[in-house]
C-alpha cells in the first residue's frame, strides 16, 4: 500500500492553489491585450494616412540646399520650406541655431537631440513588443491552467466541466495568438518608419554640423 507525504499534499494543493488563482487575472490581461491591439492597429492605419514618405532624393537635394546656403538663416529658410516632417525642422532648426557653440558643443547637442527622438522612438514600439512576447505566453498559461480541473472532472465523469475547460482553453489561446500577432505587426512596420526616420534625421544633421563647423 502506498501512503502519500504530508508535505508533499501540501505542496501540490498549494501549486494547485496559485495556478488556478492566476486563470481570472490571465484573461483580464489577454482583454487588455486584445483592446489595446484593436486600438494600435487603428492607430497605425492613421498614422500610415497622414504619414509622408520622404524620398531618397528629397533628402539629397535638402542636403545640397544645406551647403550650398550663404548663412545659417538662410539654412533655417530652407529646412522649414521642406517636407520633412516638424520634429526634424525643429531639430535641424536648434541646430542651425547653434552659433555661439563650439564644434564639440554643437556635436554633442545634435547627439543629445537624436539620442532623444530615439528614445522616444523606442517607448513607442516597447509596448507593442511586449504584447508581442507576453500575449502568446498568457495564451499558453490560459490553455494550461483549467486543463488540470478538467482532466480531473473527466477523471469522475464530468464532462460538462471538461467541455468548459477546453473553452476556455481555447478562447485564451487563440485571443493570446492574435494579440501578438497584431502587436509584432504594428512593431515590424512602425519600427521600419521609424528606422527611415532616424536615417533621415542623421543624414540632415550631419549636413548641417558640417556646415555649422566651417
Amino acid at each position: 500500500m502506498v501512503t502519500s507525504i504530508p508535505g508533499s499534499d501540501i505542496l501540490t494543493s498549494g501549486l494547485n492553489v496559485i495556478s488556478q488563482s492566476l486563470l481570472i487575472p490571465v484573461i483580464v490581461i489577454l482583454l487588455i491585450f486584445v483592446v489595446y491591439a484593436v486600438i494600435t492597429l487603428g492607430g497605425l492605419i492613421s498614422e500610415y494616412t497622414s504619414r509622408k514618405k520622404i524620398p531618397a532624393n528629397t533628402i539629397k537635394d535638402l542636403i545640397y540646399d544645406i551647403s550650398a546656403s550663404e548663412n545659417p538663416e538662410e539654412v533655417k529658410k530652407v529646412v522649414s520650406e521642406s517636407i520633412i516632417p516638424k520634429s526634424q525642422k525643429n531639430i535641424l532648426i536648434e541646430l542651425a541655431s547653434s552659433e555661439s557653440l563650439k564644434e564639440k558643443s554643437r556635436q554633442a547637442l545634435a547627439n543629445k537631440y537624436i539620442e532623444s527622438e530615439e528614445n522616444h522612438i523606442d517607448k513607442i514600439v516597447e509596448k507593442t513588443d511586449i504584447v508581442t512576447r507576453i500575449g502568446p505566453t498568457l495564451g499558453l498559461m490560459g490553455t494550461l491552467i483549467p486543463m488540470g480541473p478538467g482532466l480531473a472532472a473527466l477523471g469522475s465523469g464530468d464532462v460538462t466541466a471538461l467541455s468548459q475547460a477546453i473553452i476556455v482553453a481555447f478562447d485564451t489561446t487563440v485571443v493570446g495568438i492574435g494579440a501578438g500577432a497584431v502587436g509584432y505587426l504594428v512593431s515590424k512596420i512602425r519600427r521600419r518608419w521609424y528606422d527611415d526616420y532616424l536615417s533621415n534625421l542623421d543624414a540632415l544633421s550631419d549636413a548641417i554640423l558640417e556646415y555649422m563647423n566651417n
